[in-house]
């Protein structure tokens, strides 16, 4: 046999293999049961259902790998490609020492010295295990996430009162009155949501726009009387039972704020209400692109693609169109109202759209157009539009035209005239390919192939092109730099590859968007040309109609007009010229007297300098109760509009206030920081502008030039 040493090293370059390997089908089949578990754990099953989805998902990644089964010889295999210095020698390591010949038995030696070499542990084989670490860590973490969120508290209950229905704001205890001994809320959505009624036991309150509330209050004494407060200024009085021992009163929601529950005149906490708005549509069309251009021989039709999403539900969705025909005082318009031919009636939260519209069925002519958008309604009666695209339809009558040929201005140079002529002469060919013979018919659209690369040909001179070779070097099948005469020939590697003037990447004819129109128009020729040489006119006409097109367009852009303006400025008057006399030039003066409003925020600015004063000392002196209570008037306005961002800061500042000599630093912070988003910038004042001392060097220089100049 072999030397031991090396089929030690190889049975031990498998074992870990199969370690690694067998390691990361675990750590897979841990992953897929995390989150096939999570998604059935939302459906309403059990989280126990994660075990045996384990062991299934172990069990057939293992047999389907079948790690175990790799032997020694996939091992050699994988190390003879891994490591060149084993020169693909290992193999004669399996072998029987009597079967290997002297050169084998040397080659051997070698191979056992580089395996010494070898590490056991491959970073290839550890990669697997690697990978599948990750994707564990991300699904548990996802997992947590979603827990922690409280998307896993009620999935698939009805609705309770024993818990609160939002979890988020369950985790942070809430400060209750002793006289309560319980409190059942009710919620009822909007019509328009489709949402059920749910209900909670916490006074936060987490509420769409126009929900019907209920609050339902049990106390644990009799009391005389309970209400609810709303932003320190709406009071609600509940209704009691006989008892004097339980409590309730509905109140519609359609703005955020706070409240407290009084009982007996001793007031509850801050209670934030949050209210959720209704979001308008969301319309994206995916087709057709803003501006649409229909070619001549094109399909007359447009295919309108468009996804429509609401956070509620989408009622309605239909594409308003105008068809333009005519041009100047004749232009006449026409609307249509179309609709996608699909019902609503599911009120679905996403829509895919499709409309595909007949141009003809609209009574559309070349040169009309269509402008048309998209307008969706949400259950709400919300309503919103896209943009306005437009489908033009080329106009080849209007094309061709030779109008104002003859007239100074629209006079067209007869390189513009070519690409009308090859059109003119291909569409007679198709009127007569049925009276002419196959043959006649092939060396016609032959020669309008070739008519076309000569106008290709002449338009390439404007970017340069000053040979066929420029245009297409493919075609260029002798290449001097490829001849084996040419090798080492310094000056043939030069002029192939160095800038010279008709190269058309350094062209300098036009500015680079007329360039890119121009090569554009020369792609159209090309195809043109390509469909010509097939002997397929038909479909020669489209490329053709289309370099015509963007010919005239390059016309358009070169009328340039500029008229000709005289100015005749005032003589100057040598005695005075260089002399510096400004005593006639008058500077224009605007006076104006600013007068400062009242500053609004004076309050809140006072109230930082307090609370700035009460981290060293606690003591409120009457004054400074007065103007705190005044800042929190104000940020209690603030609380009421944007409960999220003040209603913490209004807490801290009710329990400054109330503290009397016991301020916390952590509530000062807190209105301090509320103050801070509350104040805006200063704008600043005009005010003079003290001008530099010069110590009369400036008068002294005019003086002494004007002196000069007499």
């Amino acid at each position: 046999m072999a030397d031991q040493g090396a089929i030690n090293k190889i049975k031990s370059i498998r074992g870990w293999y199969i370690t690694y390997r067998v390691a990361a089908d675990v750590l897979f089949a841990a992953a897929i049961a995390v989150a096939l578990g999570t998604a059935l754990y939302l459906f309403g099953c059990s989280h126990l259902l994660t075990i045996p989805l384990f062991v299934v998902a172990v069990v057939v990644l293992l047999g389907y790998h079948k790690s175990w089964q790799t032997n020694n010889a996939a091992i050699v295999g994988f190390l003879n490609q891994q490591y060149p210095q084993l020169e693909e020698s290992t193999t004669l390591a399996l072998k029987p020492r009597h079967e290997l010949n002297l050169l084998e038995s040397l080659q051997l030696t070698r191979v056992e010295t580089g395996l010494q070499e070898i590490p056991a542990h491959q970073q290839r084989f550890f990669k697997p295990l690697l990978i599948a670490l990750v994707i564990l860590i991300a699904v548990t973490s996802i997992n947590l996430a979603l827990d922690k969120a409280g998307l896993f508290n009620h999935r698939g209950l009805p609705v309770s009162f024993t818990q609160s229905s939002t979890p988020d704001k369950a985790i942070i205890p809430e400060k209750v009155l002793p006289q309560i001994s319980s409190v059942e809320i009710t919620i009822a959505p909007p019509a328009y949501t489709g949402k059920p009624k749910r209900g909670q036991d916490k006074f936060t309150l987490d509420v769409e726009e126009g929900a019907k509330v209920s609050w339902n209050i049990s106390t644990n004494i009799a009391v005389k009387k309970v209400t609810l407060l709303f932003n320190d200024k709406e009071v609600y009085n509940l209704t009691g039972n006989s008892e004097h021992t339980g409590w309730s009163v509905d109140k519609n929601i359609s703005q955020p704020g706070f409240y407290q529950v009084n009982v007996d005149g001793k007031l509850s906490d801050l209670y934030q209400v949050q209210v959720i708005k209704d979001l308008p549509p969301v319309i994206r069309i995916k087709t057709p692109k803003q501006y649409t251009y229909i070619d001549a021989g094109e399909t007359q039709k447009v295919n309108i693609d468009a996804a429509i999403s609401d956070d509620y539900g989408v009622s309605n969705a239909l594409i308003v169109a105008t068809v333009a025909k005519g041009s100047g005082e004749a232009v006449k318009f026409k609307e249509y109202k179309l609709d996608f031919g699909k019902s609503f009636g599911e009120h679905l939260p996403q829509y895919s759209l499709q409309k595909l519209i007949s141009l003809p069925a609209l009574n559309m002519e070349p040169g009309d157009e269509l402008y048309f958008y998209v307008e969706a309604k949400d259950t709400h009666l919300n309503s919103v539009r896209t943009d306005v695209y437009t489908v033009s339809i080329q106009d080849t009558a209007q094309l061709l035209s030779m109008d104002g040929m003859l007239t100074g201005v629209n006079q067209k140079p007869e390189f513009f005239r070519s690409e009308r002529q090859i059109i003119m002469d291909t569409e007679r060919l198709l009127k007569e390919k049925d009276s002419i013979t196959v043959e006649q018919f092939k060396n016609r659209s032959n020669d309008l192939g070739i008519d076309q690369k000569l106008l290709r040909l002449r338009y390439g001179k404007f970017l340069g092109e000053e040979s066929e070779s420029d245009i297409n070097p493919a075609e260029d099948k002798n290449d001097p730099v490829g001849d084996i005469n040419n090798y080492g020939n310094a000056a043939v590697i030069l002029d192939k590859y160095t800038d010279k003037h008709d190269n058309a990447e350094d062209a300098e004819f036009f500015d680079p968007t007329l360039k890119a129109q121009l090569k554009a128009t020369l792609t159209e020729m090309w195809k043109a040309e390509l469909q010509l040489r097939l002997y397929k006119p038909q479909d020669a006409l489209p490329f053709e109609y289309k370099a015509l097109r963007l010919l005239k367009d390059l016309q358009q852009k070169s009328r340039v007009y500029v008229a000709k303006t005289a100015y005749k400025t005032s003589p100057i008057k040598l005695e005075k010229r260089l002399s510096g006399d400004l005593s006639k030039i008058t500077q224009p003066v605007n006076k104006q007297d600013i007068k400062p409003g009242a500053d609004q925020y004076a309050d809140l600015k006072k109230a930082a300098e307090i609370l700035e004063q009460l981290k060293t000392d606690n003591q409120i002196n009457p004054a400074d109760q007065h103007i705190l209570a005044l800042a929190n008037q104000q940020l209690s306005q603030r609380a009421s509009a944007e409960p999220g961002m003040y209603l913490s800061a209004l807490k801290a500042m009710r329990r400054i206030l109330s503290g009397g000599g016991n301020v916390q630093l952590e509530d000062i912070k807190m209105v301090e920081k509320a103050i801070q988003k509350t104040l805006n910038t200063v704008k600043k004042l005009p005010e003079n502008v003290q001008k530099p001392v010069d110590m009369g060097l400036a008068q002294d220089y005019y003086k002494n030039l004007k002196n000069t100049n007499k």
